[in-house]
């Protein structure tokens, strides 16, 4: 989930020891094996799998299922599945921009499960190209803080084509162009610095400012679509202040 990035760390944290652990492993091993089908086993020569197989050990993810979905991916291992990506885009609650990305073999069960979990929380379906418009495809590299400064983030992304380098509290999050997203990580593990994450993403080229109450409604309505085995990605143009956040949170 991806809007208001504080809340995107908080809830990367929660992840880990959430009850929903199975389902976000699921999703993990899933990307794994359609990077590998996408462009083979290898993760020296598939910067895709490299990075699905980095944030996978990151959640910690088991090193079998790991090694199992890539050998399933790059048909190596028999009852790897044929999934397609699909965007669903719509609005949430105080008109909301909601880009919805699912990784599925079942096109009608995803489509009937983003309706459902939009109807049900305040959301709408769009047509296609009415919300896209307002984000832009970016990589984006989540770097945990321990002793590094904004600075020394900076210094060893710059010349790779990093675009901006945020502050989310206990991480940094690095923004460029997609096309520059393996140069970027690759700067990173130059210096030795550790990342979380590396991925194209969707980001927002503008964001709706959020009260508590619509703060809640959105966090409903994106649970209850990250709750269906299809929905891999939500994107989200809301901002949600630091005091707003706290009250969520409490």
């Amino acid at each position: 989930m991806s809007g208001h990035s504080k809340w995107a760390t908080t809830k990367h944290k929660k992840a880990v020891i959430d009850a929903k652990r199975g389902k976000l492993f699921a999703k993990l091993i899933k990307n794994i094996e359609v990077a590998a089908r996408t462009g083979g086993a290898d993760p020296d020569g598939n910067p895709t799998l490299f990075d699905a197989i980095q944030k996978a050990k990151k959640q910690s993810v088991p090193n079998k299922n790991i090694d199992s979905a890539v050998k399933r991916g790059a048909g190596l291992e028999a009852g790897g599945a044929d999934y397609e990506t699909i965007m669903y885009e719509g609005y949430g609650p105080n008109g909301v921009a909601v880009l919805i990305e699912c990784l599925t073999d079942n096109r009608n069960r995803a489509a009937s499960d983003v309706r459902v979990a939009m109807t049900r929380n305040g959301g709408s379906m769009a047509d296609p190209g009415s919300v896209s418009y307002l984000f832009n495809r970016k990589g984006v590299v989540i770097v945990p803080k321990g002793e590094l400064t904004e600075d020394d983030v900076l210094a060893a992304v710059l010349d790779a084509g990093a675009e901006e380098v945020n502050d989310l509290g206990e991480s940094f999050e690095v923004i460029s162009e997609a096309t520059d997203l393996v140069a970027v990580r690759t700067a990173l593990q130059k210096e030795g610095i550790d990342y979380d994450s590396a991925e194209a993403n969707f980001v927002p080229t503008m964001q709706v400012q959020l009260e508590e109450e619509a703060a809640r409604k959105i966090f409903k309505l994106i649970d209850a679509l990250e709750d269906s085995d299809d929905v891999q990605n939500v994107f989200a143009n809301f901002d949600v202040s630091d005091e707003v956040m706290a009250k969520v949170d409490a």
